[in-house]
């Protein structure tokens, strides 16, 4: 078959398997299985596939077809600008995480030796994106799973900043707490300007009626707590302050209708100036807290 008509079944076999703009992902999926642009597509739509073509598309089809996201069939995703290395291991970059690298990159920019950490860091797409723009700033990026720490370190070669990220496996700060030191930092306990972290916040009750891409395909660890979704947020706030400088700064993702319980959680003896930032959606998305220049006892 040529390209128009193996492109409109293709975008039948999706529609019925309820995927959404069928026509437009069975084009992009093309445009990957022949390692052409879309632009081909258009310009050469009598293109005739070889059997091997068609064979690797209908594959690629299947795959999709059956909810695995396009970003593991393809093994990238576009985050800030940048692409980045995804796998199974690891969450899909999404455009509302992009709030926390614009906020963190106004923080850190104006410091001279800005030092920030990332609890989670999955992909590495937040901390590689803030690098990427902050070219004095070192990172520090914690992950319960060694997997995602190997991704991270991937993305962060991909893109020419590991030798200013740190990466080390810890549940939150537990690791570097009982450690004490990471390599490319001075010695003794870090303190940073800034941590960030999209942690897992979908309460466990919700897990099974998110999207078949979502709750099949990505890791349910870097999802849900396995409880009501506010654990790992409340231990974030609680031990952040350890390790912030005075009037450094928490930037952190949360879920729906968890601005105001997670507000609750920031103590007016530790913390100032508390903003809950709204998405594009105008959904309340994204903590933004300073640590005090003098805690309170």
């Amino acid at each position: 078959m040529n390209t128009s008509e193996t492109l409109k079944k293709a975008a039948r076999i999706l529609e019925e398997h309820g995927i959404d703009q069928p026509r437009r992902e069975a084009a992009s999926l093309l445009a990957f299985a022949l390692q052409k642009d879309k632009i081909f597509l258009i310009a050469h739509s009598d293109y005739q596939l070889s059997e091997k073509e068609e064979n690797h598309y209908s594959s690629l089809i299947e795959r999709r077809a059956k909810r695995e996201p396009f970003q593991h069939i393809t093994g990238k995703q576009e985050f800030y600008g940048l692409d980045f290395f995804v796998t199974k291991e690891v969450l899909i970059p999404r455009p509302e995480t992009e709030i926390i690298v614009e906020n963190a990159i106004e923080i850190l920019s104006k410091l001279e030796n800005p030092r920030f950490c990332e609890i989670g860091i999955g992909s590495g797409c937040i901390s590689v994106s803030i690098l990427n723009e902050v070219k004095n700033a070192i990172a520090t990026g914690l992950d319960i799973s060694e997997k995602a720490l190997q991704i991270a370190e991937k993305n962060a070669k991909f893109h020419g900043v590991s030798d200013r990220l740190n990466l080390a496996r810890s549940d939150v700060f537990e690791n570097i707490r009982e450690s004490g030191t990471l390599s490319r930092q001075p010695p003794g306990r870090q303190r940073y300007d800034l941590v960030v972290s999209n942690p897992p916040y979908i309460p466990q009750a919700d897990f099974e009626n998110l999207q078949p891409e979502v709750c099949r395909f990505d890791p349910q660890i870097a999802l849900t707590d396995g409880k009501d979704g506010l654990s790992i947020i409340e231990k974030i706030i609680k031990e952040s302050p350890e390790f912030l400088k005075p009037n450094g700064f928490l930037l952190m993702e949360i879920g729906i209708n968890q601005a105001d319980s997670v507000e609750k959680m920031f103590s007016p003896k530790i913390w100032q100036a508390v903003e809950i930032l709204p998405d594009l959606q105008s959904i309340p998305r994204t903590v933004k807290a300073r640590k005090s220049l003098k805690v309170r006892t």
